[in-house]
C-alpha cells in the first residue's frame, strides 16, 4: 500500500470555473498540435527536404507516443515530489516544448550564429530543425499524458465523464485559436518584433501560450502528495507482468471489442495522412492553380502556404467544434432504454416522427467513415484551393464522430465484461482517441470498470498507433515515386533540376485518395459490429 498526505482540489467558485482552470492546459497543447500540423510540413520542405524525407520526419508523432507515454505513466505514478506526481512533468515537459519550438522557428539564426560556411549551414540547419521537431513531439506527449492524469486524479468518479468533455472541448478551442491565428498575417499586426516571418511569430505565440497556460492550470490545481511507495514483494517485476498481460489480452481479445479496434486500425489509416498532410495539400493546391506566376515568388511562401492551410483548417475545426455539440442530439445513445418524458402535444408528431428515423451511433460511425473516403476520394481532382478547403472542412463531421464512437463502443463492452451499468447511456461525450494513453488508473480515480479500462483502452492506443506507421511508410512511396525532388513552391534555393515537376498529380493527394481505401474497409468492419 502506498502513503498518501493532503487532498486534491482545483481553485474557482463554480464548478464551470474549476473545469476551465483544470483543463486549461489543453489549450496550450493542441494549440501547438495545430502549429505544428499546419506549417511543420512546408516548413521542412522549405529548407530542402523532399516529401519523402518529409513522411520519415513524422514518424516522430506515431514514436512518440508509443515510448513517451508509457515511461512518463510510470515515472509521474512513482513520484514523491512535494509538488505532486503530475505538475512538475507538465511544467518541465511546458519549458522543454517552449524551448523546441523556439529552436523550430529561428533554426537558420541559431546555425548560422555558429556555422558560416553555406554547405555546412545548410545541412545543420535541417538536423537542427528536425531535432527540434522530435524535442516538440516527444516532451508535448509528457504534457498531454500527465495532464489528462491531472484530471483523473483530481476529480471524484461522479465528475470525470465531466472533466473528459472539458478537455475534449478546450482542446477543439485550442485548435480553433492556432488555426485562426495561423490563417491572419502576424508580421502584418506586429510586425518584425517576434520574428520576421509568420512561422517565427507562431512559434514564439506558441510558446508562450504553452507556458501561460500550463502555468494556470498548475497554479489552480493542488494534488495530493505520494509520501511512499510500497512495493508488494510478489510484484517486484511489475513493469514486465503490464506487459505480458497486454500482450496476452491484445491476443484473447472479446470479438466486440476486437471488431472496434479493427474498425479504428483501419480508419486511422485514412486519418494519418489527412492530419499531417491537409494543410499542406491546400496550400500548393493555391499556389498551382490560383496565384499568378509573379507572386509565387514571394517572400515569405512559407507564411502564404501557412495562412491558407491555415484557413482551411480554421473552418474544419469549427465544423468538427459544432458537430461536437450538435451530433449527440441527432443521434440515439446505444442501448438506450432509458425512459424519456411524453413531448408537449403541440410537438409531439414532429419528436416522434424524428425518434422514429433517429439514426443510432453505429450508423452514424458507418457514415462518417463513408463521408471521410469519398471528400479524400475526389482530393487529386480539386484545381481550385476554395474547392480543397470545402473537402477540408467537410471531414470535421466525420472527425467528430471518430472521436467519440469507438470510446463509447469500448466503454460499454469494458463495463459489460465487469458486470457494471454502461454509463454512456444516458449521456454520450465527445472523446478524443488520438490522444489516448496506455496507463493504469489511479485507485481513487478508477471508474466502474475497475483495472479492465486502463488496459483495453491502452490496446485502443495500439490501434491508433501502429497504423500510423504504416500510413507513413506508404505516403513516403508515394513520395518517392511522384514527387522525389524538393517542392517547386518552397525550396526557392534548389535547382530547377532539383525540384519535382508541379504539372503532375499532387503526391499529397494520392496519399490521401489511397487511405480512404483503409477508411472504405473500416466501414465494413465497424457494420459487423451489429453481427458481434
Amino acid at each position: 500500500m502506498s502513503t498518501w498526505s493532503g487532498k486534491p482540489s482545483v481553485k474557482g467558485s463554480t464548478e464551470t470555473m474549476r473545469m476551465f482552470l483544470l483543463t486549461c492546459v489543453s489549450i496550450g497543447i493542441t494549440f501547438t498540435w495545430g502549429v505544428e500540423m499546419t506549417y511543420c510540413t512546408p516548413y521542412l520542405l522549405s529548407l530542402g527536404l523532399s516529401k519523402g524525407q518529409t513522411s520519415l520526419v513524422w514518424v516522430a508523432g506515431p514514436l512518440s507516443g508509443l515510448i513517451v507515454q508509457p515511461i512518463i505513466g510510470v515515472v509521474a505514478d512513482e513520484s514523491t515530489s512535494k509538488w505532486g506526481r503530475r505538475r512538475p512533468i507538465i511544467v518541465i515537459g511546458s519549458f522543454i516544448v517552449s524551448g523546441s519550438l523556439l529552436a523550430l522557428g529561428f533554426t537558420k539564426e541559431i546555425v548560422d550564429f555558429f556555422i558560416s560556411d553555406k554547405d555546412t549551414a545548410q545541412l545543420m540547419t535541417i538536423v537542427l530543425a528536425v531535432l527540434s521537431l522530435y524535442s516538440v513531439d516527444f516532451s508535448i506527449n509528457a504534457v498531454m499524458s500527465c495532464g489528462r492524469s491531472l484530471v483523473v486524479d483530481t476529480l471524484p468518479i461522479s465528475k470525470q465523464q465531466t472533466g473528459a468533455a472539458w478537455a475534449s472541448r478546450m482542446g477543439s478551442l485550442g485548435h480553433i485559436i492556432g488555426y485562426a491565428m495561423g490563417a491572419i498575417d502576424l508580421v502584418g499586426i506586429f510586425g518584425p518584433t517576434l520574428g520576421d516571418t509568420q512561422f517565427k511569430q507562431l512559434t514564439v505565440i506558441a510558446a508562450l501560450g504553452m507556458l501561460a497556460t500550463a502555468f494556470i492550470t498548475c497554479w489552480a490545481v493542488t494534488e495530493r502528495i505520494l509520501l511512499s511507495v510500497r512495493h508488494d514483494p510478489r510484484q517486484t517485476d511489475v513493469r514486465f507482468k503490464v506487459v505480458r498481460q497486454i500482450c496476452s489480452t491484445v491476443l484473447t481479445l472479446p470479438p466486440r471489442i476486437q471488431a472496434i479496434c479493427n474498425a479504428v486500425f483501419w480508419s486511422w489509416i485514412g486519418w494519418f495522412p489527412f492530419i499531417v498532410y491537409s494543410s499542406t495539400w491546400v496550400g500548393e493546391t493555391y499556389f498551382r492553380y490560383d496565384v499568378s506566376a509573379d507572386a509565387r515568388n514571394s517572400d515569405d511562401a512559407l507564411g502564404d502556404m501557412g495562412r491558407i492551410g491555415s484557413t482551411a483548417l480554421t473552418v474544419y475545426s469549427t465544423v468538427s467544434f459544432i458537430s461536437a455539440w450538435v451530433l449527440p442530439a441527432l443521434i440515439q445513445a446505444p442501448e438506450d432504454k432509458s425512459f424519456t418524458h411524453r413531448p408537449p402535444a403541440s410537438i409531439a408528431p414532429l419528436i416522434n416522427t424524428f425518434n422514429k428515423y433517429k439514426p443510432d451511433l453505429l450508423t452514424a460511425w458507418i457514415a462518417g467513415n463513408i463521408m471521410f473516403a469519398c471528400a479524400m476520394f475526389i482530393t487529386p481532382f480539386a484545381t481550385s484551393f476554395r474547392f480543397a478547403t470545402a473537402i477540408v472542412a467537410l471531414c470535421g463531421i466525420p472527425w467528430s464522430v471518430a472521436g467519440w464512437a469507438p470510446t463509447t463502443f469500448l466503454g460499454i463492452e469494458v463495463n459489460k465484461l465487469s458486470g457494471q451499468p454502461d454509463p454512456t447511456a444516458r449521456n454520450i461525450e465527445m472523446r478524443d482517441v488520438s490522444v489516448l494513453e496506455m496507463g493504469k488508473p489511479d485507485e481513487e480515480s478508477s471508474s466502474s470498470s475497475g483495472g479492465l479500462s486502463g488496459v483495453y483502452f491502452g490496446i485502443l492506443n495500439i490501434y491508433v498507433t501502429i497504423p500510423q506507421f504504416l500510413s507513413t511508410l506508404m505516403s513516403g512511396m508515394v513520395f518517392a515515386m511522384l514527387e522525389p525532388g524538393k517542392s517547386p513552391e518552397l525550396a526557392h534555393e534548389a535547382h530547377p533540376s532539383e525540384t519535382a515537376d508541379p504539372t503532375g498529380p499532387n503526391a499529397i493527394a494520392v496519399t490521401m485518395f489511397l487511405g480512404a481505401l483503409g477508411s472504405l474497409v473500416a466501414a465494413v468492419v465497424t457494420k459487423k459490429l451489429r453481427y458481434v
